[in-house]
């Protein structure tokens, strides 16, 4: 499923398509604010988006194995909840 087809989902459940990418496009902008500031972002039942620092380290380029520096960086995590996991199996 992508962006269209979660547009299309809420549709059926609102008024009209143009509402439910207002929707969509709220939420997936909320999260990503909360996730600017450092903010974890809980949809109990669903899972947990949250922001993990990772550290510099070295790795290699796999074309020529040149050893090579990587930088410390922030990234996105999600964290499954129990009923999503439960659903699944």
């Amino acid at each position: 499923m992508n962006k269209s087809d979660l547009i299309n989902e809420v549709a059926k459940v609102v008024s009209t398509k143009k509402e439910a990418q207002s929707a969509v496009d709220c939420v997936v902008s909320s999260i990503t604010n909360a996730m600017k500031k450092g903010e974890d972002v809980v949809l109990t039942g669903f899972g947990t988006f949250k922001v993990v620092n990772r550290k510099a380290r070295k790795g290699r380029n796999p074309n020529t194995g040149e050893e090579i520096a990587i930088k410390a960086a922030k990234a996105p995590k999600f964290t499954p909840g129990k009923a999503l996991k439960e659903s699944l199996n």
